[in-house]
């Protein structure tokens, strides 16, 4: 079976007057149907930059990269981003916010609306369909950014750093409720993140960038020792504090 996605030679840089600075250089890696891949890497090392091209909001200087064993410029709606903010609109209620996708883009069928209802008693935001943003929690609002996301039903889901904005505590169990969603909805995802133990309680695999302009240092199997494998129990595995020092290591 192909993979779903393939980044082959993918450079990139950003022109200006002073001249241009390179964010990546010659990345290649492969992801598979249904993998949760974490990447990790200094800070500005070109993380965000990476995701903005495979969702197709940047064009690679050189490289390919294909989803499904396509050019991404040709099915670049099948690609969902869910940004470090919500971004729900005060003046809409929460149904209305996680519909606004499929209005925009004339896909308010019944089979959609249907999903969406179901998404929607599933993941604990049913008795909140008609509240506005602000009466919900952090935690809540990131549920609701999602299910607008999957509302799309993309083939690749692109997280850059969801839970930041969120205390620790609500950021672990937010982070717990939308890894059983995306399991369940048995979607693949790349998430990006600067918190080694989120990527190493999510990944099937870890992506270390070195330092910009970023070139792949190691990819790295997570492999734990769990009856059930969830973002919470993840950092109780044996193997868990290994992988840590490996990663960090790595960063160093």
């Amino acid at each position: 079976m192909s993979p779903l996605l393939e980044i082959s030679h993918l450079s990139y840089a950003y022109h200006s007057i002073d001249g241009e600075t390179y964010a990546l250089s010659d990345l290649n890696f492969q992801v598979e149907k249904g993998e949760f891949i974490a990447i990790v890497g200094p800070s500005g090392c070109g993380k965000s930059t990476l995701l903005s091209l495979i969702s197709g909001l940047l064009q690679p200087e050189n490289g390919t990269i294909l989803l499904d064993g396509r050019p991404i410029t040709q099915t670049r709606a099948n690609v969902g981003y869910m940004l470090q903010k919500d971004h729900l609109l005060e003046w809409r209620t929460i149904y209305q916010n996680v519909i606004l996708g499929l209005e925009i883009q004339h896909k308010l069928t019944t089979e959609n609306k249907l999903r969406i209802e179901q998404m929607l008693s599933n993941y604990g935001l049913e008795a909140f369909r008609n509240s506005r943003p602000s009466q919900l929690s952090g935690g809540m609002r990131q549920r609701a950014a999602l299910i607008r996301t999957l509302a799309q039903n993309p083939d690749l889901l692109l997280l850059d750093e969801p839970f930041s904005a969120l205390d620790y505590l609500t950021r672990i169990s937010v982070c717990d409720d939308i890894y059983r969603i995306l399991k369940k909805e048995e979607k693949t995802a790349i998430l990006v993140t600067h918190d080694l133990s989120e990527a190493i309680s999510v990944a099937d695999r870890i992506i270390i960038l070195s330092a910009r302009p970023a070139t792949i240092k190691k990819i790295v199997p997570v492999h734990l020792t769990l009856e059930e494998r969830t973002p919470l129990s993840s950092r109780s595995a044996p193997e868990y504090k290994e992988y840590f020092n490996l990663i960090w290591k790595e960063l160093k």
